[in-house]
């Protein structure tokens, strides 16, 4: 396989638009071809990088993040990541996550990110829910997609999934893509 990483689809990026990416705001990196398989060093020089998306790639690690100094929103769906790792260098500015269709198991490691208010997990393989409790741990998480996981499934096929999910995460508003309605929000 060829190993086709984040400096060179930068470069590519600088190429196509005729600009130096480190002046933007928003920097997607989706589909790239090749496909980028490694987040290295060259992240860093992103430091004006607001969202940064790297979807539908073939990504393993979230790695190399220090520098990205002004990063609210990391877009990493569809891609290989078995493990949340490396989010405690963009903790402090951190509000989305993104990593839908990957080979997640546990969501331990995102609970270091305080100022998390969206997290989209759908189509992973969390199974019990001690691969989820870290999320009581994000205080503004308030827009949460698990739907697609194991554990999803198996509260739905049961009938308690919203309930479950509500209560053991209290703070949500939106679960799957649907307005959250607590008893005493009720008229």
């Amino acid at each position: 396989m060829v190993r086709f990483t984040t400096k060179d689809a930068l470069k590519l990026w600088e190429e196509k638009n005729g600009r130096p990416v480190v002046e933007e705001k928003v920097v997607k990196l989706l589909m790239f071809q090749p496909f980028i398989t490694k987040l290295d060093a060259s992240l860093s020089t992103l430091t004006k990088c607001e969202h940064l998306g790297l979807s539908t790639n073939m990504i393993e690690k979230i790695s190399n993040l220090q520098g990205l100094s002004s990063l609210r929103k990391l877009s990493l769906g569809r891609n290989y990541i078995k493990k949340i790792e490396g989010l405690d260098a963009v903790a402090d500015t951190l509000e989305e996550l993104w990593i839908s269709y990957n080979q997640i198991e546990r969501l331990n490691g995102v609970e270091c990110c305080k100022k998390l208010k969206v997290l989209y997990a759908s189509n992973n393989k969390i199974k019990a829910w001690e691969g989820a409790n870290c999320l009581k741990d994000l205080p503004l998480l308030e827009d949460l997609v698990l739907v697609g996981n194991p554990l999803e499934e198996k509260h739905s096929a049961d009938g308690n999934w919203r309930e479950v999910c509500t209560r053991t995460f209290p703070q949500i508003k939106r679960l799957d893509g649907q307005i959250v309605i607590k008893n005493d929000d009720a008229v």
